[in-house]
């Protein structure tokens, strides 16, 4: 499944790349992308959950808007 989330966050190489290490560390999830400019994050895998996903974002200092499966 792939999942598509608005977040919101510094976007320094540095938060993206802290952001993309939460997400990786949640169960189930095989990719990552981050569109710094859209303020997009999409995620592969599956039986991961949104809300595994704002805690991991959390985590390294975002906010997810909105999460929408396409």
């Amino acid at each position: 499944m792939t999942k598509n989330y608005k977040i919101s966050g510094e976007a320094s190489e540095v938060a993206v790349d802290s952001l993309i290490d939460e997400v990786r560390m949640v169960d189930g999830t095989f990719d990552v992308e981050i569109d710094v400019a859209e303020g997009r994050m999409t995620v592969t895998g599956e039986n991961f959950s949104d809300a595994d996903i704002e805690k991991a974002a959390q985590e390294a200092g975002f906010s997810i808007l909105s999460p929408d499966t396409p």
